[in-house]
């Protein structure tokens, strides 16, 4: 053995040299940074094209809002030459308002039943072992694998029995049962992460298993709270098949109970040949702006709430 090949180098020496590539014979310096920056390129530049492809639709469509029928029809991305806000005004006189209101009044309840209920449900299954447990919690995850569709007709005649068809109370019932199985499956993986050790030292402190849940495990699981229940409201409100089936009035003097999903294709029915297309765009937009700010306010909660089971 030579005297070059015993040589020791100091640790500062050969992490200087690992770092420039040359710690291994035949490694190419730099090969780590040029895939790097060539993935960063690629996945930047395909967030910026999919936000385009998400942004300029909605810019096109509140633009629609102050432009007139003509300007809609000769120049789809040209700017309106009078901004005005007559077709939201004609859109809220043409029923967008109770529309609205019907909508509103129906996520009040069934939203937060639906956490209510949700919630305790994947406590119970995650928390206490007890026979058959695995089998309800597949039993409620096999819903969301439930294709809404195949139980249309038997929902339509099981709140028809229970005379409950055009009624709030009806269908914020379907849509608690029809949000149960999602809302489930994200909080029982959410309270399996929670520390055991808070779980046992309340019982030492002799708190029963309901003041354990309602004052100690569901304020921690609040990030997932937050989550799951803005999904819940987008899935809600963008509902359209469940109201057009349960929300229809079954007389004429059944007064008309449309949600805002309905209200837009009545919207486009009711003009006939007399076109008006600021109107329709005014009732989209009306109908999309409270969700883009309740998703752009709560962005940070439902980031914060999706990696958090991961990072625990």
């Amino acid at each position: 053995m030579t005297a070059e090949s015993t040589v020791i180098k100091a640790p500062g020496e050969a992490a200087a040299e690992r770092s420039a590539g040359t710690g291994r014979p035949g490694q190419r310096p730099g090969k780590g940074g040029s895939e790097g920056m060539v993935l960063n390129v690629f996945s930047h530049g395909f967030l910026v094209l999919w936000a385009i492809l998400i942004i300029l639709p909605l810019v096109w469509l509140m633009l629609g809002s102050f432009k007139t029928d003509a300007q809609i029809g000769g120049s789809a991305l040209s700017w309106p030459s009078n901004w005005h806000f007559d077709a939201f005004g004609r859109a809220w006189d043409k029923g967008i308002g109770d529309y609205f209101a019907n909508t509103f009044i129906v996520l009040v309840f069934s939203v937060p039943l639906t956490m209510l209920l949700g919630s305790m449900a994947a406590y119970v299954l995650a928390r206490y072992p007890f026979k058959g447990n695995r089998i309800i919690y597949y039993f409620f995850v096999s819903g969301a694998m439930f294709p809404v569709f195949l139980a249309l007709v038997p929902l339509f005649f099981m709140v028809k029995r229970f005379d409950m068809l055009n009624t709030y109370q009806g269908l914020i019932l379907v849509y608690v049962a029809y949000s149960m199985p999602f809302t489930v499956f994200f909080m029982h993986s959410f309270f399996r992460t929670l520390p055991s050790a808070v779980h046992e030292a309340a019982v030492i402190d002799g708190a029963s298993d309901t003041r354990i849940f309602f004052q100690v495990m569901l304020p921690m699981a609040k990030p997932g709270l937050i989550s799951v229940g803005i999904f819940n409201v987008l899935g809600q409100w963008n509902q359209y098949i469940l109201p057009s089936v349960l929300m229809q009035p079954t007389s004429s003097s059944d007064p008309e109970r449309y949600l805002l999903t309905q209200g837009l294709i009545q919207l486009q029915q009711q003009q006939g040949y007399a076109t008006d297309l600021p109107v329709l765009f005014a009732g989209v937009t009306i109908a999309m702006i409270p969700m883009l700010v309740v998703y752009l306010s709560f962005q940070r909660q439902i980031q914060a709430g999706l990696t958090s089971a991961t990072l625990k």
